[in-house]
């Protein structure tokens, strides 16, 4: 199978490292595989004596620099492969046989695929999180942690803004504005690994920060808290309780619509769908916060704070031939880990050589 596999990456601690070793040991006889690594450097000495021999071992090319390190490594990824087809896919992301497969036949006629996540194992959390998908999923599709994306056009489009939060939409909305074919998969099922208990909460209101990129949602969202709070001042608490029921059972039917959709019961528990509820009221909660964050000049992400989720259709349409192509990371020659044109790129000795088609470093 001609794929290559782009797996952006950036540790504080090693906790999975066993299990995620032996993931790539396991996928790197299906692809090539490239996991950039910004990692701190015991970190990424550690895993390059680990993956020696597995994959291609790289930091991010130091040109790219922006707010979301995970787009300088998706980007330095594509500078690297050697396929058309590539696979992106953040670290808690599970592969197999099907889905690989799968997605290497969706790119034959996308330019970017979008398959669907599914947790597995399922804690609690999981569970909660699984109604954001399933709504997602009944109301149009959801945001996974991998795409599917054609090489040749990535480097024609010159990558992507990485300066904003919600880079997955980024991403997806660039690829249009260029005039690119977006798929949605939403039957290719793809595992992903659930986060710790303690994550799960400290993401809560950057997730609702995304929402500011749809500004519908978002409006949807915000207007949660204060219908209920008119009802309850003028002491209509039937209404309330009436509606809260019938939104309540609304949305639960709304969910199981996603869950039942392109097969997506093989994956997706029923305990989903009667989770949907309580994560409306999350994000309802969760949106006033991330909009009291915008106000403050932003979210705090990886210790600085993040202005935009993520530029409309339009205004990326409208820069095409402007403002991003002068950012345009993918043509800029002689990168370097400090940036300095005069310095040689740095590649870990662990790195598998480069083909000779590669004319600089990525």
């Amino acid at each position: 199978m001609d794929l290559d596999y782009v797996l952006p990456l950036r540790w504080d601690g090693d906790a999975g490292l066993a299990e995620l070793t032996a993931y790539l040991r396991w996928l790197s006889r299906r692809a090539h595989v490239i996991v950039v690594d910004g990692s701190p450097g015991e970190l990424f000495d550690r895993h390059a004596r680990h993956w020696r021999g597995l994959v291609t071992h790289a930091r991010p090319d130091g040109d790219l620099r922006s707010v979301n390190g995970k787009v300088a490594g998706v980007t330095t990824g594509l500078r690297l492969a050697r396929a058309d087809r590539v696979v992106i896919a953040d670290d808690d992301v599970r592969y197999d046989e099907r889905g690989l497969a799968g997605m290497h036949g969706l790119l034959a006629e996308a330019d970017l695929v979008r398959p669907q996540n599914y947790f597995d194992p399922l804690p609690w959390h999981a569970r909660w999180d699984t109604a954001r998908t399933l709504l997602n999923r009944a109301l149009g599709a959801d945001y996974p942690g991998t795409f599917g994306v054609r090489r040749p056009f990535f480097l024609r489009m010159g990558g992507y803004d990485g300066d904003v939060l919600f880079e997955n939409l980024e991403l997806i909305r660039t690829v249009r504005a260029r005039g690119g074919r977006v798929v949605s998969a939403p039957g290719l099922f793809v595992r992903r690994l659930p986060c710790e208990v303690g994550r799960f909460w400290s993401q809560r209101v950057r997730q609702a920060y995304d929402d500011l990129a749809q500004p519908a949602r978002m409006g949807l969202f915000l207007s949660v808290l204060p219908a209920v709070a008119g009802a309850l001042l003028r002491r209509r608490y039937g209404a309330v309780a009436a509606g809260a029921g019938l939104a309540s059972a609304m949305t639960v039917i709304v969910a199981e619509a996603g869950r039942r959709r392109a097969g997506g019961r093989a994956v997706f528990p029923a305990t989903g769908s009667l989770f949907a509820p309580v994560w409306v009221l999350e994000r309802a909660v969760c949106s006033w916060l991330a909009l009291g964050a915008a106000c403050a000049g932003g979210v705090p992400y990886a210790g600085r704070r993040v202005r935009r989720a993520a530029h409309s259709t339009r205004w990326l349409r409208r820069h095409s031939s402007g403002s991003l192509d002068a950012r345009n990371p993918t043509t800029l020659c002689e990168p370097s880990q400090n940036g300095l044109a005069e310095d040689r790129p740095q590649r870990h000795s662990a790195t598998v050589a480069r083909p000779g088609a590669i004319r600089f470093p990525s």
